[in-house]
């Protein structure tokens, strides 16, 4: 497996593998199935497992709660989502990605899906 590789979550995250650390944000799919967000509930920092709320989403289509695609631990929130929710419907990585997780068990990693689900 190639660094840098990128899989999709079920339930509509993208998950980007840089070195050791995991970058999780909301894919096409996720976007399609909110629509336009409005309020967005970010985690804390600390260790998540895949039962865990990552994130708490208020949008268009949907009020839910998605679950964490990975377990493992939080080591960065993009804070920036908390005053401009609406960024979570960006196609550019650097402005929709929610948390930086490590610890996280690579075959759990391989497991998930390699297609957004579009």
């Amino acid at each position: 497996m190639t660094e840098n590789t990128v899989k999709y979550s079920e339930n509509g995250f993208w998950i980007k593998k840089e070195a050791d650390k995991y970058i999780v944000g909301l894919s096409e799919k996720g976007q399609d199935d909110l629509g336009e967000v409005s309020f967005i509930d970010l985690p804390e920092t600390g260790a998540i497992k895949t039962t865990d709320t990552l994130i708490g989403v208020e949008a268009a289509k949907a009020m839910t709660d998605l679950a964490s695609p990975l377990a493992g631990t939080v080591t960065a929130v993009n804070e920036a989502l908390e005053n401009n929710p609406e960024n979570l419907n960006s196609t550019d990585a650097a402005m929709n990605w929610i948390v930086e997780l490590t610890d996280v068990s690579t075959e759990d990693f391989v497991a998930l899906q390699n297609e957004s689900g579009l």
